[in-house]
This record gives structure tokens, C-alpha cells and sequence, in this order.
């Protein structure tokens, strides 16, 4: 019998944390769970980041992930949003990181091309490749579950590969890694 794992996907976003969890068993894949945190009638930058810490320890506690994969942030003309999506993916992997959990992050084209074969797709195009891919019956109003979703779906399809991401086991390997980040 194959060894089994789960996948934990998070999308983090300071408005929306979408997430997702698969298992894996040999070659193939399950859905397990998705859902998302809503952060909109949060005012509080800080205790948004320390919900999606909370969350995303819940959701390791309750499910007993093997990995964890994060969606990173992308460059975009707005600083201010690329910081704030830069912490919450931070608090999200020192949630992973402070349970032993492997880290892997992915571009969001990364995910996307594996996903849909197009690392342009749009979000509504990553859904329903997903719903087909997994026999989900429906899928959330909003899609921030599903790039959740996809980042494990994406962590399984290259697992084995070389990496081209960076991935982290622990504080000293993220140190390790990241010296020019690091003062």
C-alpha cells in the first residue's frame, strides 16, 4: 500500500486567506478541505496577522499536514499591498514552521501553469480545471479557497522535481537561505 501525506495550500491574503488540503496516496490525489478566512470587518492590520497565524495552526492541528504549500507574494506597482500580502504569507509560514512543517513556496504563475498548463490563466480558469480535476460539486463564491487549493495541487505535481522555489524546514534553514534578507 502506498504511504500516505496531506497537503496544506494557503493563499494568504490579508482580506481573504483562502486555503486547501489534499491527500496524497502513491500517484494519486484527494480533495480533503477548503475554505477561506474573511478578514474584511477586520480593522486591525495586527490581529488580521494574528488570525491567519491561528488559522492556519487550527487547520495543521486538526488535519496533521506532512507539507505546506504557500502561494508567494508578486511584484506589483503597489508597495504597500505587496507588504501586507508579504506578511501575511510570513505569519503563515511561521505558523507551518513552528509545527515542523515543510515550506515550499510557489509563483502564482508557478501554480497556474501547473494547474491549467497556462501561467496567464485567471482564477475563474484554475476553479474549474480544479472542480474537474478533483469531482468538487461546487465551488466557493469567492475563488481565494481555491488558489489555496492550487498551491497543494501544485506542491503535488512537482514533488520530486527540482525545485526552482525556495523551501524551508525550519527558522535555520529559512536563515540559511536568506542571509542577504537578514541584518
Amino acid at each position: 500500500m502506498a504511504a500516505s501525506k496531506i497537503i496544506l495550500g494557503v493563499d494568504p491574503g490579508t482580506t481573504i486567506m483562502g486555503f486547501g488540503l489534499i491527500e496524497v496516496k502513491g500517484a494519486e490525489m484527494q480533495f480533503i478541505d477548503m475554505n477561506e478566512l474573511q478578514l474584511t470587518k477586520i480593522s486591525d492590520p495586527y490581529v488580521k496577522l494574528k488570525m491567519i497565524y491561528e488559522r492556519t495552526v487550527d487547520l495543521i492541528d486538526q488535519f496533521h499536514p506532512d507539507e505546506m504549500a504557500l502561494e508567494a507574494p508578486f511584484f506589483g506597482k503597489n508597495v504597500q499591498s505587496m507588504l501586507k500580502l508579504g506578511r501575511a504569507q510570513g505569519v503563515a509560514m511561521a505558523a507551518g514552521l513552528s509545527r515542523q512543517i515543510p515550506v515550499t513556496e510557489y509563483l502564482p504563475k508557478k501554480i497556474k501553469m501547473a494547474i491549467t498548463g497556462n501561467g496567464n490563466a485567471s482564477k475563474e480558469q484554475v476553479a474549474k480545471m480544479l472542480q474537474g480535476m478533483l469531482g468538487l460539486k461546487t465551488l466557493p463564491k469567492n475563488l481565494d479557497a481555491t488558489d489555496g487549493l492550487a498551491a497543494a495541487v501544485c506542491h503535488f505535481y512537482n514533488a520530486g522535481k527540482p525545485e526552482a522555489t525556495k523551501a524551508y524546514h525550519s527558522w535555520s534553514s529559512f536563515i540559511s537561505q536568506n542571509k542577504d534578507r537578514i541584518s
